[in-house]
Parts: C-alpha cells; sequence; structure tokens
C-alpha cells in the first residue's frame, strides 16, 4: 500500500470524526432547549469516553511501544500543546442569554476555542493508525485496519457530537439559524483529518517516536477532560441538587464502561 494510499483512508476517517460534530446540532431541530439534567449527563459521557481512550487505548499503546520516558515526554508535551492553544483564545466571558442578536466576534472566539480543541482529536485519529498496513487488525472491505484506529475512529466520532451540542447552545441562544449552527460546528471539527494526515505521517516516517506520540496525544485528551469538559459539566448542573454532580459522574461511568467494552471487544475481534 503507497504512503499516499494510506494518507487519503487516514484523511477519510479524520473527515468523518470532524464532520460528526455537526450531529451535535440535531437535537435543536427537535427542541427548543435540552434539559440542564440531561446536558451534564452529556459532558459526563464525553469526559467517560475521553478518559477510557486515553488511559486504555492511547496510553496502553504507548507503553506498549516505547520506554516510560518516552510516554511522560510525549504526556508533557501534548498538555502543553492544548494549554499554549487554548490560551490563544481565552480570557473572554460571555452571556448569551443578555444579547438578543448574534455577535460575530462571539461566534468566532466561541467556534475557535472547539476548533482548536478538535486538533489533538485528529492526532490521537492519526496516531491510531500507526500500524495500518502491517497486516494486523480488522478486516474492512479487504483492508486491514488497526483495532485501535476503529475504536478511536468510533470513540472520537461519539466524542464530537457533545462537542457541536457545546457549541450549538450559545449560538442557538444568541438567535442564530440552527442550519448555520450546523455549517459552524462542522467547521470547528475540520482540523481533525489535517490533524490525523500530519500525526501520521510524522509516525509513519521517523521512527523511534511512536511512544511520544501516543502519549501526546492521551496528554492532549486529558488537558480536555480536566481543564474544559469537567468544569462544562459542572456549569451546566449549577441549578440542579448538588450541581448535577451526581448526573455527570452517572454519565462520566457509563461513557467510560462502554468505551473499555469497546476496546476490549475491538482488540478481542482483531486476535481472531
Amino acid at each position: 500500500m503507497s504512503l499516499t494510499t494510506e494518507l487519503s483512508i487516514v484523511f477519510l476517517v479524520g473527515l468523518v470524526t470532524g464532520l460528526a460534530t455537526g450531529l451535535g446540532v440535531a437535537p435543536f431541530f427537535l427542541v427548543r432547549e435540552i434539559a440542564d439534567r440531561w446536558l451534564v449527563v452529556l459532558w459526563g459521557l464525553a469526559v467517560g469516553i475521553l478518559l477510557s481512550a486515553a488511559l486504555f487505548g492511547l496510553l496502553g499503546e504507548a507503553l506498549a511501544e516505547g520506554e516510560l520516558t518516552h510516554v511522560v515526554a510525549g504526556l508533557i508535551g501534548g498538555v502543553a500543546f492544548v494549554y499554549l492553544a487554548d490560551h490563544l483564545v481565552s480570557g473572554y466571558e460571555f452571556s448569551p442569554r443578555t444579547v438578543s442578536a448574534v455577535d460575530p466576534r462571539t461566534v468566532v472566539l466561541t467556534v475557535g476555542v472547539l476548533t482548536i480543541h478538535s486538533i489533538p482529536e485528529g492526532i490521537a485519529v492519526g496516531v491510531a493508525f500507526a500500524d495500518l498496513g502491517t497486516g494486523e487488525g480488522l478486516e474492512i472491505a479487504g483492508l486491514t485496519v488497526p483495532a485501535l484506529a476503529v475504536f478511536m475512529g468510533i470513540a472520537i466520532s461519539i466524542l464530537n457530537v457533545p462537542e457541536g451540542l457545546a457549541i450549538a447552545i450559545p449560538l442557538i441562544a444568541y438567535g442564530m439559524d440552527r442550519w448555520k449552527v450546523v455549517g459552524w460546528a462542522v467547521f470547528s471539527g475540520l482540523p481533525q483529518p489535517i490533524g490525523a494526515v500530519a500525526a501520521y505521517y510524522f509516525v509513519s516516517t521517523l521512527e523511534g517516536l511512536l511512544a511520544v506520540s501516543f502519549g501526546f496525544a492521551a496528554g492532549a485528551l486529558f488537558y480536555l477532560v480536566v481543564v474544559e469538559f469537567v468544569p462544562a459539566g459542572i456549569d451546566a448542573g449549577r441549578s440542579l441538587p448538588r450541581r448535577g454532580r451526581p448526573r455527570l459522574v452517572a454519565g462520566g461511568c457509563v461513557g467510560f464502561v462502554a468505551t473499555l467494552a469497546i476496546i476490549f471487544a475491538v482488540e478481542g475481534i482483531g486476535t481472531v
């Protein structure tokens, strides 16, 4: 299989995961708004999915591919990368309920934050394809795809739904047309295929860096969980009893266990 073909496959999967962000707007075509209790559960699901993917998917592969020092270096690099990217658009606070019209500056900043956040997710997808072409994995349409890549594509796609929802909430509150919100949500996921291709090219052409790359992707996801998703879930439940923490934890547990089950199932199929 040529490198061009491999990059095309990785790009296509990254594009699919990015487009999944638009599905987060779907509930607003059915209801005017989502109850806080369910929004908290959605954030919890996202947290559980990310943690399980980072711990048992990315870190597991990283430790299997290299030394602990390389994995730790990658983790630190991933956290630092998203920290710096996040702070490029930080420092702004908005209150959608106090504004009746769409503020273009607010739209750019709101979408910008999650667009930057989609980069490490694309990297995670690209790194997961590191074993593409080795003859090990799952047979899909006559092509052998690494088991981790199958799982990561599914996991990131699922994850992108609540991210799209996170974009939709303030923009719908500002009165933006729902189809325009879909467009902005999809736009925020476009860096994923680019990040996926760059990451795959990086790990497939430079030997000895696979463990660092897996660690990098895991560190980026850990940062998103701790700094962005958990606080967002708590904030969404501020009007609920105990600030919605029980629902957030419940959603997290469901997402974590379900994702872990997918990992084991995919790995089990891949060894058959």
